[in-house]
Formats: structure tokens, sequence, C-alpha cells
């Protein structure tokens, strides 16, 4: 049992290194086609708030247009420190048009969907590789709404976030920092109950 509890916790280490170095390789043929962007991209996530971050960085544009919809922006300009799983513009792409619409017109069912992609407290990769070994290879963090978000590693060795409805979305970046917590990209829109 403990040697199973070590592979998987093995493999998820490697499969995060494995991540990180896939991640750099692309950034660094990206960031000579847009040496601008990244550098500016760059100096917000180290200098600003989780929600700098997400209105500085092109792939979260759409989380940043909700939370401002949604006036979220006063709570997450906040001290936290905050753990924001943040779905990119491909994830928003992913859901239906009349949800979308619907969302944007109900700021309370947005603001709740929103709230249901944050965690109270800092939780970088580092933390959450501690927590997925303590829990063997399980893990559950508190949103700020009191919701739990599961995650655990999928069989490809991948960080994934189960909803309350049971759809995953996987983790796609790690670590970008901010002055009051850390943005983790995440691949699909988590839904609460």
């Amino acid at each position: 049992m403990k040697k199973s509890v070590l592979i998987a916790v093995a493999s998820l280490a490697i499969g995060f290194l494995s991540n990180n170095a896939i991640a750099q390789t692309q950034q660094q043929d990206t960031t000579a086609k847009a040496a601008p962007a990244t550098t500016q991209a760059a100096t917000a996530a180290s200098s600003g708030d989780v929600v700098g971050v997400l209105a500085t960085t092109t792939d979260f544009a759409p989380l940043a247009l909700a939370v401002k919809t949604a006036d979220l922006e006063a709570t997450l300009k906040g001290p936290g420190p905050f753990t924001i799983f943040a779905p990119n513009d491909v994830a928003f792409s992913k859901v239906p048009k009349p949800t979308m619409d619907d969302l944007t017109k109900d700021h309370a069912k947005l603001a709740k969907l929103l709230k249901y992609h944050v965690v109270a407290g800092k939780y970088t990769k580092a933390d959450i590789i501690k927590a997925l070994s303590a829990g063997k290879g399980k893990a559950s963090l508190k949103t700020i709404d009191g919701e739990v978000l599961n995650l655990s590693v999928n069989d490809k060795s991948n960080l994934q976030i189960v909803d309350a409805k049971g759809n995953a979305a996987q983790v796609i970046s790690f670590d970008t920092m901010a002055s009051n917590g850390v943005v983790h990209g995440l691949n699909g829109v988590l839904m609460p109950q």
C-alpha cells in the first residue's frame, strides 16, 4: 500500500516537473515572438494582486471580465491570501452560450460560480503535492464559500479537480504568483451544486 502511494506521488512529481519543462520550452518559443506581452504579464504577475494577474494574462481575459461583472474585484483585491484555480479562455469557450448568457445576467449565480474557483490560503504546487502525499493521492480544499474541491492525480499523472457535478478539469499551469496569492490555470470551468 505504501509502495503504491509512493509510486503515485513520485509519478505526480515527475508529471509536474515534465509539465513545467514543456511549459518553459513553449514559453521560450513564444517569448521570441511576443516579448513585450510576456514581459508585461510577468511583471504584473510578480507585483500585482490576483485580479491584476488575471487582467494582464491574456489566457484569463474571460475570467477577469467575469470577476468584474460579478463585482468580486474588491474581494479578490483584499489581503487574502487566495489560491485561484483559473479557467483559461478555451475553458470558457466550452461553456454553452445559453449558460454563459444566463450567468452574465444573474450576477449572484456568476459570483457563486467564480467563488467556487477560489480557495482561502496560498497553495503553491509544492503545497498541493504535500497535501496529495498526506492524503495518499487525494486532497480536498475549501473554497471561500465553504464548498469542497476534490484534487487527485489522473491516470496520466496530471493534477485534476473534480467539481460537485462530477466533472473533472486539469490544472495546466502552476504558480503564477501575485501579491495576495497564487493563480493556477485550468482547462475547464468547475460547476458548483
